[in-house]
Order: C-alpha cells, then structure tokens, then sequence
C-alpha cells in the first residue's frame, strides 16, 4: 500500500510552480548540453574523417550509457531521498563539455559521449521525481512542463551549432561551461527545496490508497507493449536528430549551416508537442493520447521522405508536434502502474527511451554507409505503425478500480 499527501495550501501551491520551472529551466540547459555533440556531427564528421556508423556509436555511447544507470539511479532515489544529486549531476555534465571541446580523435569523442550521457543519467529520474511532488495532482501537467524545458534546449542546439559551433569550431564548447554553472545553481536551489519538502512531508497526515490490482502478467504486457512504443517513438525521433542535417544535404544539397536551421524547426515542433501533450491527456486521458500520438504520426512519416524541401519540412514538424505529444503521458501512465516506484519507473521510461534510441540510430549509421540516407528514412517510416500495440495497455478503469462508479 502506498500514500499520497493531503492537497498544499495555495501559498505552497505556487512555492511548487516556481521549483517545477527551476526544474523544467534545468533541463533546459541539460538538454542543450547534452545536444552540443550532435550538432557538432557535421563538422566532426569532416574533421576526423568519421563514418556514419562511428557518428551512431557517439550517439549510442551517450544515450546507452543514460539507459543502463537511470533505472539504478531512480531506484537508489526511491529507497532514500538524494535531494543534491541533482546538482551533481550538472558537474558531471560540465566535465563533459571539457572533454567534448578538448577532444582530438574518435575515441576522446566516445570518452566525453559517455561522460555527458552519465550526468543525464543521474539528472533525468530526480528531476522528474521532483516535477512529480511540485505537481499539486497535475501530473500530466507538471511532467510536460519539466519536459518541455528539455525538448527546448535540445531544439536550441543546432541554432548553437549554425551561429556559434560551426563557424567558432570544436573549441567553442568551452563557453558552454557557463551554461553547466547556471544549471548548478539553479539545481542547488531546487536541493534546498527538496530537503525542506522532504521536512513537511513526514509531518502531514498521509491518506492511503490501493495499488492497481494488476496481476504480474498483465503488468508484463504493459511493459513490454511501453516498450515497443518508446521504441517506434524514439529510433525516428533520435533518428532524425543525428541525421536530419545530412538527409537534407544529401537529398537537397543544403550545407550544413542551413541544414541546421530546417533541424531546428523540427526540434521547435518536438516540445511543442510535449508541452500539449502532458494536459490533453490529464483531461482526455493518457491512453487517448498515446493513441493518436504513435499512429497519427504514421502518414507524415510515410510522405516525408518523397517530398520537397518545403513540404519536407512541413512534414517534419508535423511529426515532432505529433509523435512527441506521448511521451509525458507515457511516463505518467507508467508510474500509475507502479505506484511507489516513481524514480524507478521514470529511470526505466527514460533509460529505455534513451538506450533504444541510441541502438537505433547506430543500425540507422550503419544502413546509411550501406544504402544512403534516402533509403533509411523510406525504411524508418513505418516505425509509428507499432502503434497498434496501444490496445493491449491496462484500461483506466483497470489501474485505477475504485474510479469505476465514476
């Protein structure tokens, strides 16, 4: 059985709003130093001669190194409250900054991916653990908001790239390191909050609920059905943010300044998308979003790799606003089914997320040395079709069986 707190006074209501934006600010900047390497793939990929399959390895060191310790981390924090870790984690970023600025071959790369990826690792599952208690019940709400900040930030990158990494060079980085040095601050702030909130909560009275009387089949399907939906989302997603740039250059002869410009619509579209996400589904339901998010997707996948450069875009922002909208949802949605075991669940949704992610764009490197870019994005089209699978999940009625008179 599991607690939950009395509703806060309207005072402590707002008090909670600014630490979910401190959050939401923080992965902002998370997020858009965790995105200086692959905006700088253009410029290292002529720099050290890589090869599109090494690019996907870059990707796959940073995200794979995210997946394998965010469930780990969200658990240590479930079992006793690490209210500084958070801040940790933005010195564990910075220091791979240094070393992504400094870096001088493949290898050195690889070193700095891993180190970046490590520091998201331990941000992720605290900073949405703590969206979650700021959130005053609006759960859907509060987890777009803290989402929002990063899909910002990561949109943010390829302008750093267009104005200030490409045209400065790989040695540009190192002004990012102000960057880290804000999110320290701010994430030290939302420390003291948490050591404070964590201070009131032993002295509330608690109201206990049930658990959702799911049997542990069930609740196998449900995960591995989430799984397979995070992957259709975030192969195309994390897909076309390593090769966005170069399906534009290869297809329409862009350079690669300008290619970034049409990436950073793409990425606007994406927490655009998040943002709407996260309430539409506190009002209509987590499952009806999830629903339209993967298979709505599906017909703007399928045209995008056929068209003109202008409907090419048009396409691919319709694809961020839409095939992003789930993933707040999702999270949520995850957490319901294990109640008690936020920073677990949330460590497991962003892990795999970003694991899964990252092994796809690796394949997707290694098809593209092979056959091209073209031919990768006509085969990825059909990943959001996996959204059929929406009809296995657990309905609301079944998580949640005390609202069945409702």
């Amino acid at each position: 059985m599991t607690t939950i707190t009395a509703a806060p006074a309207p005072d402590a209501q707002r008090a909670a709003l600014s630490i979910i934006l401190a959050v939401s600010g923080a992965h902002f900047l998370n997020d858009l130093l965790q995105f200086l390497l692959p905006a700088l793939y253009p410029l290292l990929k002529e720099n050290y001669g890589l090869s599109y399959l090494q690019i996907g390895l870059l990707t796959l060191g940073q995200q794979i190194t995210a997946c394998l310790l965010q469930p780990a981390f969200g658990l240590s924090g479930d079992l006793k409250p690490k209210p500084y870790w958070l801040a940790l984690s933005m010195v564990i970023v910075a220091a791979g900054v240094a070393m992504l600025a400094a870096a001088s071959g493949f290898w050195l790369l690889f070193f700095a991916a891993v180190v970046l990826g490590t520091g998201s690792a331990l941000f992720h599952p605290e900073a949405s653990r703590v969206a979650r208690m700021a959130s005053g019940g609006r759960l859907g709400f509060a987890q777009s908001l803290f989402q929002v900040g990063g899909n910002a930030g990561t949109a943010l990158g390829p302008l750093a790239a267009a104005l200030i990494l490409l045209p400065m060079g790989q040695s540009s980085v190192f002004w990012f390191l102000i960057v880290a040095a804000l999110g320290l601050l701010l994430m030290t702030h939302v420390g003291r909050w948490f050591v404070d909130h964590q201070r009131q909560l032993a002295l509330r009275p608690t109201i206990p609920v049930s658990k959702p009387a799911l049997s542990r089949q069930r609740l196998t399907v449900a995960f591995v059905v989430i799984g397979a939906l995070l992957l259709s989302k975030f192969i195309y997603i994390e897909g076309l943010k390593s090769y966005y740039a170069f399906f534009l250059i290869e297809k329409f002869a862009l350079s690669a300044q300008e290619a970034q410009f049409f990436l950073f619509a793409f990425l606007g579209s994406v927490a655009a998308g998040t943002f709407i996400g996260g309430p539409v589904g506190d009002r209509y339901g987590r499952l009806t979003v999830i629903w339209v998010s993967i298979l709505g997707a599906l017909p703007f996948t399928l045209a995008l790799p056929y068209l003109d450069l202008f409907w090419t875009c048009a396409m691919s922002i319709m694809v961020g606003l839409i095939l992003s909208s789930a993933f707040s949802a999702m999270v949520v949605y995850a957490q319901e089914l294990v109640p008690g075991k936020v920073g677990m669940v949330a460590g497991f949704v962003f892990g795999f997320a970003f694991g899964i992610g990252a092994l796809g764009a690796a394949v997707m490197g290694a098809l593209a040395d092979w056959i091209g870019m073209i031919a990768v994005f006509q085969i990825c089209a059909f990943l959001p079709a996996l959204g059929i699978l929406t009809v296995l999940l657990p309905k609301t009625a079944e998580l949640h069986p005390e609202r069945k008179q409702a």
